[in-house]
This record gives C-alpha cells, structure tokens and sequence, in this order.
C-alpha cells in the first residue's frame, strides 16, 4: 500500500465576509458539552439540545428544557441557519428540489428524492463553485463562499424531518443517503464537510445516526484532499468526477487538471479503494462530440481495468450559455459497450428532476420574478443508484 504524498494546499480561498452563527452543528460533541457548561447550563442541556435538533419534529417546542431557559439555549446553541425560499417537485412528488437563503441572503439548494427502497438528499456543500467547469452552470457562477458545517448539517435534518413526517408520497419514511453532489467541490471546503459528516454519522442523540456507506463525497479531483479524505478512516463512498480520460480534453472540462493531471487523480482515488475497501465511482457526463467516442471509451476502459470501481455515465443537460448538449443514443451505447469490453463495471443513469431544471450539472441558485430557478447537479443521477457496495 502506497504511503501518501506529503500535503499540498488547496489554491482556491473563498471571499472573506461575515460568518453564519455558530449552531450545535458547527461543534464536537465534546465542544458542545464544555460550551453548554461554559455558558451556566448543566452538562446534560447538551444532550437534550442534541435530541431536540436532531429528532424532534419540525415545529416540536423544545419541552425538555425549563420555559425560562429555551430562549437562551435556542439563542445560544440552535439559532436559525437556513429559510425555505420556494418548492418544486418532480416525478410525481417524489423529488423536492428546495431553495434556501441563508442569513447573509447568499442562495443555496438541496434536492430531496425518494426510491421505493430509500431517500436520498443531494447537499451543497459551498454557495456557487470555484472549479469553473464549463459545462456546469454552477461553475460558471463561481464561488461566493463556503458553507458552515452547521449551513450543511441543517439541509440534512430538515430533509431527515421531512421524511419522517411522511412528506414526500409514501408516507412516513427514513433518510438513508446523502450525496455531496449539489453546488460546490466538497473537498475545497474540507474541515466543514467532515464537521458535518461525523454529525450524521453520530449516534442518537448527537447525531443522525447515519451510515457512512449510505455517504457519498463527490470530487473533481482535489488529489491532497483525497489523500487526507483516506486517512480519516470513514468508509465513504468516493466519487470522482473524471469527464475525459486523457489531460488535453480533462484541462478543459475540468480545469482543475492541469494542477492534479488524470493520473494523479485516478491514483489517489485508488488508494482510497486500497485503504477503504470502498468501490470508487467514476462519473462522466457524457457530451455530444466531445468525450463520447469510442476511442475514449477504449481508453476509459483501459485506465480504470481491473480496479474497484465503477462508471456512471451520465447525459449531459443543457445549461444556459452551453454550447455543449448530450451525446446520442447511438454514441452512448457504444461508449458503454467499449468501456464494459474492458471489464469494467458502467451504468447510464435517467435523470430524476429535469422538468424542474434539478438533473445534471445544472445547478445555479437564484431567484427570478416569473420562475425561480435553482438547479441541482450531478447528485440526481448517482442517487438513483443507492450507495456503491
């Protein structure tokens, strides 16, 4: 097993502003507890604070704590992250899409979807996206900032709530999967990203109570990250969004290769296979005349041979200002047969939510005065697979 190469840092540093409030979620379990005292409570107010925000119903009052003290916990350890701007939903109510304005206004989006055997909520981890991917509309906004670990926790539970409330058709239901695949590069806003993810996958009260294989952290490429992503010891599932399997065409659609070339990336991420066990997932939107020949199917095939992973091809949807559309079914079907000739594992995906502008690539938050738009991106099409085994 390859040792990892020492850290190299991250180049992409988002606008300085005001911070979002500090909220349980931003904390340790630990750090909740010395705060709590810290602030002339009794230590087990942060478990009951934990139980509350985690567990509780929607609009459940916070009946385990004194009248007098609610206001001052509430203020203190649970003040209010995320404000529902608007709804849409698809596939007959299955997937709800949900814009939310976070307390400086900055526009953010998650899209909950629920499968006869699970639901799964696609999560952003950033406002806008600093990767700049010409084909995905996120990209092409840029960054704004970094989410909070609590900005993302919060998505998760409203989701994990609503669930439970049975407010998607099929009645009252679970959360079962989250996917790192709306607006942002996950791995470029690193320490918030785990932050959130321990508290999903910590136990009653302090958490979720998640799986980590039922978490999926999406990624262009930051190869540091992902070395350090490997090193937590978190069985995650590792996605990789490769797009091209050669430098020329990847320093265009994905920019960041010309710092993390096609090689270093493929190699970081089997090293997470090699130390995790986890089956990586190789996503590639497919484009009309761009990535989708044979002849880069052939060397696909050959990169990934023999490796523990799989390829989810994607059909690219259009975005605004895209010169690019999806390949054709012809195309698709021979890209699929020459990377499976290969041995290689490889699905195409159907995307959940385009009616709503919510499938691939095509998230880009903002509000207008006729249709608000906010769209998600690659999460739609992963989702529809569940967690990779």
């Amino acid at each position: 097993m390859s040792a990892a190469p020492p850290p190299l840092p991250l180049v992409w540093t988002p606008p300085r502003g005001a911070k979002p409030p500090t909220h349980l979620a931003d904390l340790t379990i630990e750090q909740v507890g010395a705060a709590v005292v810290a602030a002339g409570h009794p230590s087990y107010r942060a478990e009951q604070l934990s139980r509350h925000y985690f567990h509780a119903g929607v609009d459940q009052e916070l009946t385990a704590v004194p009248r007098v003290a609610r206001e001052a916990l509430r203020e203190q350890f649970l003040p209010p992250l995320l404000t529902e701007v608007h709804e849409r939903v698809a596939d007959r109510g299955t997937t709800r899409k949900t814009l939310w304005r976070a307390f400086d206004g900055t526009l953010i989006e998650s899209v909950l979807m629920r499968y006869p055997d699970r639901a799964t909520i696609c999560v952003s981890s950033q406002a806008g996206c600093g990767m700049a991917c010409p084909f995905c509309a996120t990209g092409q906004g840029g960054l704004n900032r970094n989410l909070s670990a609590g900005e993302i926790v919060d998505q998760v539970v409203r989701a994990a709530k609503s669930m439970r409330a049975g407010d998607l058709p099929g009645g009252p239901g679970r959360l079962s999967n989250v996917v790192f695949m709306g607006m942002g590069e996950p791995l470029a806003n690193y320490n918030r990203v785990l932050t959130a993810i321990r508290r999903m996958l910590a136990p009653t009260p302090n958490g979720l109570g998640m799986s980590a294989r039922g978490i999926t952290v999406s990624t262009v490429g930051l190869v540091p990250a992902i070395h350090r992503l490997t090193d937590e010891g978190l069985a995650l599932t590792l996605a990789v969004s490769l797009h091209a399997p050669d430098d020329e065409l990847r320093d265009t659609l994905v920019p960041v290769n010309t710092r993390w070339p096609v090689r270093e990336v493929l190699d970081a991420a089997w090293r997470y296979a090699d130390v995790t066990g986890r089956r990586v997932s190789i996503e590639y939107a497919l484009i009309r005349d761009v990535n989708d020949s044979e002849q880069r199917a052939d060397q696909l095939g050959a990169l990934l041979a023999g490796r523990l992973t799989h390829v989810n091809v994607i059909p690219l949807n259009p975005t605004p200002g895209s010169k690019w559309d999806a390949s054709s079914p012809r195309a698709q079907s021979l890209f699929v047969d020459a990377v499976r000739a290969h041995g290689v594992a490889i699905t195409v995906r159907d995307t959940r939510g385009r009616e709503i502008d919510g499938a691939c690539g095509q998230l880009a938050a903002s509000v207008t005065a006729t249709a608000p738009r906010s769209e998600t991106a690659l999460a739609l099409d992963l989702a529809a697979t569940g967690p990779t085994a």
